[in-house]
């Protein structure tokens, strides 16, 4: 639960409300949409609460309460002669495809009163992308509503040729009357509620959520070691880091059809498992939280690329980059149902298993896996491009991504003058995880699966992308690498926070790796809270824009983890000591993104408008920077 401004935020288990700070739901759209969403449909639109024909004045706005819950009290307005009759005491929760909501409407006088409580309720089913700020339409063809009055409260239905959602709302007591809008298809559920003298009448709501697909579950418990107890900024970043975690795991279905818990990208917009971001949550979390890493790998080899489909993407052997489960995706009206639009989650998935097996010393899971790791061995060297290109490649996607590395948004793969690099684009951090892929998979091929021949293969294949990796991509004049090589070849030369990448991966000799350790906390990188993702000073730069200028904790968080693998320890405290006490400021939760304004320009951290939150790997970004310090000594 988080509250953003005059909102509320309920998540668990794949489902997540939100709410303004008396708990209701006015159907907005844009950058911020609230309602009850599941599996990226929106099962309530409206969720508005009068009493006696008023709305209730907010006495105490929605606070957290418990996992996925909160409170908040209301009032009718009074006056100091005159105080209010009564007050309402309201909790509401989210779980599996549910959410509830208990009121409570004390009595504060002497004589009996009648409360008349009226919730108007509607459910659009609008999807996900559909209430987004883009002035996009979808056509739905077809698309059928229904409201349904019943004993205990509404149900509302939707469809559209095999697709079907449905809403139910119950309540207890029963409602005195149930009326229909006609106009918009939304019901006024009202109560006459008798309040004795200083006594109380409760009223319980729930609502389910029967999203398309099979019923909601909830996710697979996490185990392993209990989180920090300490008080200092970090423990307390981890714990809250910990807590997000919890809520952000969602059910998924593994490579034998198991069910695995994974880290769900991040709330609002991608409450579902992302390549990219649920491998490196996972990463950051090995230490502590294995069975993410396990539930991952699985969840991904699930739905790893089997043919060919040029519009989402898929290829042989290729890792996920996210999927969808809504409407649009259904129809192929969005090509996100599952989208391979990424160039690193394919070396990233490598990566991964490798390192659970090594940190688990159990090769179980890489044994499971053999085929789905020379798939995308093969992935790599083929249709990734390392044979034809010498390197991972993408061009961009008209009808999905224009870049597929993490710094997805159109721009922001860019030279110093601020274009954009056509295409095929080979972005310099995913070259560190192909180098890093290669040589991991390598060991696993030689220990675990008894393959020498395909180890030596690998260890070649990395040793020859290394020496070709700085000859192609070290910027002379800038002693750094460049952020990517575009199709003509050329380099593209803005001084980006990827090079940090380079570091974990150790595609860079120890000297260039130092070099470039000590340039990205200079101050045009470093604002003071943390490395930007462009350095200030070029064209380009843009301290509130999504990726060329503003601060992602999860991107400090494996630069962290590569300068504590060349031992630049100084520099790694910085980094965390600022990322730290940007977390302080928000409550010890670390935003999916922060404003790159330097430190002295304000007394916070300056919001990204747009950013998630919780989101996984930034909730992991603090265990990231843990693992970090304790290797080169705290």
């Amino acid at each position: 639960m988080s509250g953003t401004g005059a909102r509320v935020q309920l998540v668990r288990d794949a489902t997540f409300a939100h709410l303004t700070a008396d708990g209701s739901i006015t159907g907005t759209r844009g950058t911020s949409p609230d309602g009850l969403f599941a599996r990226d449909a929106r099962h309530l639109s409206r969720w508005q609460l009068t009493v006696d024909g008023d709305s209730p004045f907010v006495l105490s706005p929605a606070a957290p309460s418990g996992e996925g819950a909160a409170e908040c009290v209301l009032t009718p307005e009074g006056t100091r002669d005159a105080p209010p009759a009564y007050a309402v005491f309201r909790r509401q929760a989210v779980a599996a495809g549910e959410f509830t909501d208990a009121l409570r409407i004390v009595g504060s006088g002497a004589e009996p009163l009648t409360a008349e409580v009226t919730l108007t309720v509607g459910a659009d089913f609008a999807d996900l992308f559909e209430l987004r700020a883009d002035d996009r339409a979808y056509a739905k063809p077809g698309a059928e509503y229904r409201t349904t009055p019943t004993a205990t409260g509404v149900e509302f239905g939707y469809r559209r040729e095999d697709w079907y959602a449905r809403t139910a709302v119950t309540a207890d007591p029963a409602p005195d009357e149930v009326e229909v809008q006609q106009a918009d298809g939304s019901c006024r559920l009202t109560w006459r509620l008798h309040v004795p003298p200083h006594g109380q009448a409760e009223l319980r709501l729930r609502t389910e959520a029967q999203p398309y697909g099979p019923p909601l579950t909830a996710a697979p418990g996490t185990s392993g070691a209990e989180g920090p107890t300490g008080t200092d900024p970090l423990s307390l970043a981890c714990a809250k880091g910990l807590d997000d975690l919890r809520l952000l795991t969602i059910p998924a279905t593994g490579v034998d059809g198991e069910t695995v818990g994974v880290p769900a990208a991040g709330i609002p917009w991608f409450l579902t498992l992302f390549g990219r971001d649920s491998l490196l949550t996972s990463y950051f979390m090995l230490p502590y939280r294995p069975e993410l890493a396990a539930g991952t790998l699985s969840a991904l080899a699930a739905v790893q690329g089997e043919r060919y489909d040029a519009y989402s993407g898929e290829q042989p052997g290729r890792i996920v980059h996210e999927t969808r489960l809504g409407e649009l995706a259904h129809f192929r009206q969005v090509p996100y149902g599952r989208y391979y639009g990424a160039v690193d989650a394919t070396p990233l998935f490598l990566v991964l298993l490798h390192a659970h097996w090594a940190r688990t010393a159990d090769d179980t899971l890489a044994r499971r896996l053999e085929a789905h790791a020379r798939a995308a061995v093969a992935w790599m060297t083929g249709d990734g491009g390392l044979d034809e290109h010498g390197y991972l490649v993408y061009s961009p996607d008209p009808d999905g991504l224009v870049n597929q590395n993490w710094k997805d948004s159109a721009g922001a793969v860019c030279f110093k003058d601020g274009r954009q690099a056509e295409g095929p684009i080979a972005v310099c951090e995913a070259q560190g995880y192909a180098y890093d892929a290669l040589r991991r998979t390598a060991r696993v091929a030689e220990e675990v699966w008894q393959d020498p021949s395909l180890a030596r293969e690998l260890d070649a294949r990395a040793d020859d992308l290394r020496a070709r990796f700085v000859r192609d991509f070290w910027l002379a004049d800038d002693d750094f690498p460049a952020l990517a090589l575009d199709g003509k070849g050329q380099q593209v030369d803005a001084l980006a926070s990827d090079a940090g990448h380079l570091l974990w991966s150790g595609i860079l000799d120890e000297d260039r790796a130092r070099r470039v350790g000590r340039r990205l906390v200079e101050p045009d990188f470093f604002s003071g809270w943390a490395i930007r993702t462009l350095a200030a000073g070029q064209l380009p730069y843009h301290p509130l824009s999504y990726h060329r200028g503003s601060a992602w904790p999860h991107d400090n968080g494996v630069i962290a983890l590569g300068l504590a693998r060349y031992g630049l320890a100084d520099e790694l405290r910085k980094v965390a000591a600022g990322l730290t006490e940007a977390a302080a400021h928000h409550g010890y939760r670390l935003p999916e993104v922060l404003g790159g304004y330097e430190r002295a320009a304000s007394a916070r951290p300056v919001p990204y408008p747009h950013s998630c939150s919780p989101q996984a790997w930034a909730a992991a970004t603090p265990w990231a920077l843990r693992t970090a310090l304790e290797s080169v000594g705290g």
